[in-house]
């Protein structure tokens, strides 16, 4: 794997992979299409930040690269990679729990704030972590 050059991407099966750690500098893409909804990512070596359709959708500090992500009702999966351990925030459902899996070991189970915001800390090292979130 490795940082997504174009900063957002569509895969082949409904994800999407977004996020240059590597960049010196902010670099923004708006108005990204994607199955109906509007995409918008800011990414850069502090940190990465999605919105779709204006809403927050995902922030690391610092920045990450993002693969294969994916939101349904039941949570979150994606892998990620950065060149340091990140602090990643997720918008999910309100005050719903959601069980954490980082490379298929569960590491606890979290509840979602007021506005289903849930954060969580990813070991990043020479290799991508495998992250899911389940309701």
């Amino acid at each position: 794997m490795s940082a997504v050059k174009e900063l957002l991407r569509a895969e082949s099966d409904g994800s999407i992979s977004f996020g240059d750690y590597t960049l010196a500098s902010k670099t923004k893409l708006p108005g990204f299409q994607h199955q109906g909804d509007e995409y918008y990512v800011k990414t850069y070596a502090e940190s990465t930040h999605l919105e779709r359709n204006g809403m927050f959708v995902y922030d690391s500090v610092p920045g990450t690269s993002v693969h294969g992500f994916k939101v349904t009702e039941e949570g979150a999966s994606f892998t990620v990679e950065g060149s340091a351990d990140a602090q990643i925030t997720l918008e999910l459902a309100a005050g719903e729990t959601y069980t954490v899996y980082v490379n298929e070991k569960a590491v606890g189970q979290m509840t979602t704030n007021g506005s289903g915001k849930l954060s969580i800390s990813v070991e990043l090292g020479e290799a991508p972590a495998e992250v899911v979130v389940k309701r």
